[in-house]
């Protein structure tokens, strides 16, 4: 029986600096929805990577005083060492500088100049580096970038043009249909707003005089690719194989910013279309957040790095905050206080101290099998539906009532409250605690298997705890181990602090 399959992609992130909390961001969402679709069973594919061609990064290196591709490489590894640190379970990470994605970016650039969709012309448009995105004059905001807050260059030069504006009315009938699902809805209807004011040719090559950073057209040598045609396609050649491609192609699920949106939902599947590919199945746009209730910004100081988080917290206090707090699909703020927060009264107080006590009780006293009173079945209901709809902070919130109600019950039926033999009737006595220690022994079952269930739905956000977890009480990390009965004749140890307080 062939497994059903999952491919999932972030945006390539543009190697001109080092990661900082936007990256991890997305890179984290698509790491949980990479987990959970290997929970329910799916042969999963994962990418991330980096994009690292461009004028931008050929400046940018320059000033630094290192050749480019020297740059690039230094880049690359910091990425590859955050997302280590951040425990993310990338299948593979692409960089635009390999030498088959190049030479594969090579080979649908002649296609498409053998078609006919690419020709030779003058463009003149509003170019803003940062973005390394023409703009039109209605998307300025006093004659600036709203994005960098600078003004755009006038570019007028040679280039070879791509024939978009021949796939607007395609493009528009499959969005509208959601054969290219474009979420949020807000976000489709951004989109179609766009396309239907009319598109455009748009460039897709610089002279190699003025970028030379960057793939040479295969059918002219004195221009380099525009860096988007150059991006897009390494959603394709991060599969690595044909084999691969016939396995994972189309992607289910595309991770992005609005940022980017606007070329994703043009260029990338015009270029699809152009070349008979079929289309990514889902867009996914996440919101933006800003740092105490501010953009983040060097000249701020308020750059966040995802190692210093994760270092003075812990990696899983980062992926459950940034989660928890921010709704997937939407802005929102990130606050160090709120974080601390988070992680003392959340992650501490109710599931830490869940785990110790209970952890702690059954050692002493044992489990004993009986009839389950916190059943998963209507949670799990409720989280498969949520990850169905991306709603990544109501998946947390659903599982964080599972662990209330769960606290609420040991509250309620004191397993650590065992009857002590009495002097005046020491064989009655005997029986009476007996009697107690199987009913703290019973109710103690119900707890871990509860904490099981919990740490099962939790494993996707919060990995390394849901192993620790996992070990103190053994049990495995599977669906399938939902409710199923546990081995009571195993010996459990006091767990150690998942989540030492930060004071």
């Amino acid at each position: 029986m062939v497994k059903e399959t999952f491919y999932i992609t972030t945006p390539i992130y543009y190697a001109n600096a080092s990661p900082h909390i936007g990256s991890a961001y997305t890179t984290i969402a698509a790491d949980i929805l990479a987990r959970w679709n290997r929970l329910l069973g799916k042969k999963v594919f994962f990418l991330t990577g980096t994009d690292e061609h461009g004028q931008k990064i050929q400046e940018t290196a320059n000033k630094a005083g290192l050749n480019p591709k020297k740059f690039v490489d230094e880049i690359a590894e910091k990425f590859k060492q955050t997302f280590k640190l951040l425990n993310i379970s990338n299948d593979d990470f692409i960089r635009t500088t390999d030498k088959k994605h190049e030479e594969e970016v090579k080979k649908i650039l002649q296609e498409l100049y053998n078609k006919k969709l690419i020709y030779k012309g003058v463009y003149e448009a509003l170019y803003c580096i940062g973005c390394e995105q023409y703009k039109t004059r209605n998307e300025l905001i006093e004659g600036k970038c709203p994005l960098h807050k600078t003004e755009p260059q006038i570019v007028k030069e040679e280039s070879y043009m791509f024939k978009l504006s021949n796939f607007q009315d395609n493009l528009i009938e499959i969005i509208k249909k959601d054969s290219y699902q474009i979420l949020p809805e807000k976000r489709k209807n951004e989109v179609l707003a766009f396309i239907q004011e009319g598109l455009q040719d748009i460039a897709i090559s610089r002279l190699k005089s003025k970028v030379s950073w960057g793939i040479e057209l295969p059918f002219d040598k004195e221009h380099t690719c525009y860096v988007w045609v150059d991006a897009f396609w390494n959603y394709i050649t991060g599969l690595k194989s044909k084999e691969n491609q016939k396995i994972f192609w189309p992607p289910n699920t595309q991770l992005m910013a609005n940022d980017i949106l606007r070329v994703h939902a043009t260029i990338w599947p015009a270029l699809l279309l152009a070349l008979d590919y079929k289309l990514p199945k889902t867009l996914f746009v996440h919101g933006y957040f800003t740092v105490n209730g501010h953009k983040m910004s060097k000249s701020l100081g308020n750059v966040i790095s995802p190692e210093y988080i994760a270092e003075k917290y812990s990696v899983d206090t980062l992926r459950y905050y940034i989660m928890r707090k921010i709704s997937f699909g939407h802005d929102g703020d990130f606050s160090e206080e709120a974080l601390k927060d988070a992680h003392n009264n959340e992650l501490a107080n109710k599931l830490g101290n869940l785990v110790s006590r209970v952890s702690t009780l059954a050692e002493k006293y044992g489990l004993e099998k009986t009839k389950h009173t916190l059943p998963i079945e209507n949670t799990l209901k409720q989280v498969e539906d949520h990850f169905k709809n991306y709603e990544l902070h109501k998946v947390l919130e659903i599982i964080f009532t599972y662990i209330d109600r769960t606290n609420e019950y040991i509250q309620e039926k004191k397993p650590w409250e065992v009857s002590s033999p009495q002097r005046e009737a020491p064989q009655q006595s005997e029986e009476a605690r007996n009697k107690s220690e199987s009913n703290s022994r019973k109710v103690l079952y119900e707890l871990v298997l509860a904490i099981k269930n919990i740490s099962i739905l939790i494993s996707p956000f919060m990995p390394q705890t849901a192993e620790k977890i996992s070990k103190v009480f053994n049990f495995k990390i599977s669906l399938k181990d939902l409710d199923k009965p546990l081995n009571t004749k195993i010996k459990i140890k006091k767990a150690e602090i998942l989540f030492k307080k930060i004071t």
